[in-house]
């Protein structure tokens, strides 16, 4: 059994391992060209940004995209406020993103029912910088993703779109996390240096992953998505993809062209 009991006792050393912030001063800035396609991301809390991101960095990567994270709230606790907005910009530097940051508090759907007032210009506020942005793609939490700000970040979004005005419609990209995707369609790989990017600037959110530690277990996470993604993606009996790591999403109303299918017979693709 020593072969079974040293294969789980690398996985528990991961999980125990300190893994410093990285020097931010060192990130190198990312070339944009004039006119670059926008990746919007609306990001329920500070970190949110770089655990669903995969997919928003393969797009900066790939074919140029100009990526902006807007930090819906900076979390809960009022007396970490300042150091996550701190983290939040130290993670975008990381990864060559665009900032904005609202730092609302009580982003929920309770929220939105008792305070329609409140609500409503944070909808016009969202919808003012989708139209500034004028983005191909938009990232948020599905509807169901269980925390109640991812769920009410949802809400917030889906109202905005509706008040955007004539401009194409940028491609929705929903999310998951707390909760999965009920009916995921694309799954994306994550290389490992690109995940061992997101990894470093999970890092950045150090408030947070002190208190928990989703910068040692995004690896497993991304692992299990394709565990999942195989399946769910694909239908039940598909065969694993071959890679490694990779993260679930609901793109609609289309799924992109070019992108490579997970199977010959199916639609549903991964990339």
């Amino acid at each position: 059994m020593d072969v079974y009991r040293q294969f789980v006792g690398r996985y528990e050393d991961a999980l125990r391992q300190s893994l410093p912030a990285p020097d931010t001063n060192k990130a190198k800035t990312p070339l944009v060209v004039a006119n670059a396609p926008v990746a919007l991301l609306f990001s329920p809390h500070p970190d949110d940004e770089v655990i669903t991101g995969a997919l928003a960095l393969r797009l900066q990567q790939e074919v140029g995209a100009r990526v902006v994270n807007v930090a819906v709230t900076l979390g809960s606790n009022a007396a970490r406020r300042d150091a996550r907005r701190r983290e939040v910009e130290n993670a975008c530097k990381i990864l060559g993103w665009d900032l904005a940051v609202f730092g609302w508090e009580s982003v929920t759907p309770e929220f939105a029912e008792h305070h329609p007032g409140g609500w409503q210009s944070w909808i016009s506020a969202v919808a003012r910088v989708i139209q500034q942005q004028k983005p191909k793609w938009i990232f948020y939490p599905h509807a169901q993703d269980w925390h109640p700000t991812h769920r009410g970040v949802n809400k917030l979004v889906e109202a905005a779109l509706k008040h955007t005005g004539p401009a194409p419609a940028p491609v929705r990209i929903l999310t998951e996390y707390w909760h999965p995707l009920a009916n995921p369609n694309l799954l994306v790989e994550c290389a490992p240096e690109s995940l061992s990017k997101l990894v470093a600037a999970l890092c950045c959110h150090e408030g947070e992953v002190a208190r928990n530690p989703y910068h040692l277990t995004l690896p497993a996470w991304m692992a299990d998505n394709v565990r999942r993604g195989g399946e769910r993606v694909a239908g039940p009996g598909q065969p694993a993809p071959k890679f490694p790591f990779g993260v679930l999403y609901r793109v609609e109303p289309d799924l992109p062209a070019g992108w490579e299918a997970i199977s010959p017979t199916s639609k549903r693709l991964w990339a």
